[in-house]
């Protein structure tokens, strides 16, 4: 995929132009998004990143359209697993609701700077090293593995991590906020505020979610432009989507399967792709094994997208049928009954 410089600036143009959308036209004024707002900001940043992958799809061919779109669902539905640790982080610290919009907008940019770094480190070791597609395979595998035993529990609890730790223990920290300022001057000595912590504890969270998605991505596409393109697009509207699904991620009980399906079909994608490029001498002999076709990205799209689906009617199923026996052992009648009772003590007066 031939990528001229300029497209490179057009498109990271176009992202620092979202984010000063955001940091401009949202968090400015703190204020807790309705959930109109944040369906339509999220279906406008979804609409960006459909037109930019019709672009691609047109300037690239479909091969490389296919690629961007099977990246951009993959991270999109893998960004769904951050908003369970984001809600815990928010409530570990009591974010106000005021303020949330900011903090993820905070964690989100510090997020797309060490992912983009994160990118560029896979790519250079895909460009030199052939065999880490094996490694790249094994882990998935091993992550699917992981995200099918812990089924529907989340952890319940945040705990800080070490970055926080350390900031905690350099610096000076408030106990409350203090509106929604970073630092604040007290008796002539530098603080810094929960506000500042919090948004470190997203943004260093996300770091451990992008040593799984990077992985997934470059095994549906090794292209480090649509890599790059992918994971900005399906960051920059997870703040909308933070609220518009804030009150659903409880019902998604069954995410964890369908993450595992992804993430073990993308490892199984990448040994293949080990397997036609190998170079290991202990493997093979050091030459290509190619007995086994390569997933095509149609193959590999479709796949996510049922994958998507079932789960999601599944867990919105069971959800709703767990809400109706909730609703029985609470004494409440059924939907119909209440009325089919009235009209037999009508009938009998």
């Amino acid at each position: 995929m031939d990528v001229p410089l300029w497209a490179w600036i057009v498109t990271i143009g176009l992202i620092l132009a979202m984010l000063a959308v955001d940091y401009v036209g949202h968090v400015k004024t703190p204020h807790a998004p309705s959930m109109k707002e944040a369906a339509w900001w999220s279906v406008g940043y979804i609409a960006v990143a459909v037109v930019f992958g019709g672009v691609v799809w047109a300037v690239w061919g479909p091969t490389y359209g296919g690629e961007y779109f099977a990246g951009y669902v993959t991270e999109k539905s893998l960004s769904v697993d951050n908003l369970f640790v984001f809600v815990l982080i928010m409530g570990a610290f009591r974010v106000p609701r005021l303020y949330q919009q900011k903090v993820l907008l905070v964690g989100i940019t510090i997020a797309l700077v060490l992912r983009t770094i994160f990118i560029l480190a896979g790519a250079a070791l895909i460009a030199n090293f052939s065999w880490i597609f094996y490694l790249f395979g094994a882990f998935l595998i091993y992550t699917a593995w992981a995200q099918a035993r812990s089924g529907t529990e989340h952890d319940a609890e945040f705990k800080e991590n070490g970055v926080l730790r350390l900031v905690r223990r350099v610096f000076p920290t408030t106990d409350d906020y203090v509106d929604d300022k970073l630092t604040v001057k007290i008796d002539g000595k530098r603080f810094i505020t929960p506000m500042l912590i919090v948004m470190i504890a997203i943004g260093s969270a996300d770091v451990l979610f992008a040593v799984d998605s990077i992985p997934a991505i470059f095994g549906l596409t090794q292209e480090t432009y649509l890599v790059f393109a992918a994971n900005a697009f399906s960051l920059l509207g997870l703040r909308q989507l933070y609220f518009l699904i804030d009150g659903l991620l409880d019902r998604l009980v069954y995410l964890a399967y369908g993450l595992a399906a992804i993430l073990g079909f993308i490892g199984l994608k990448l040994v293949i792709h080990a397997l036609h490029t190998n170079e290991v001498p202990f493997i093979n002999g050091g030459e290509h094994i190619e007995a086994i076709p390569e997933i095509s990205t149609p193959v590999s799209l479709a796949f996510i997208g049922v994958v998507l689906v079932i789960t999601t009617v599944a867990s919105l199923y069971k959800d709703r049928k767990d809400r109706r026996a909730a609703a029985l052992a609470d004494g409440e009648a059924p939907a119909g009954a209440s009325s089919s009772s009235d009209a037999n003590r009508a009938d009998e007066s």
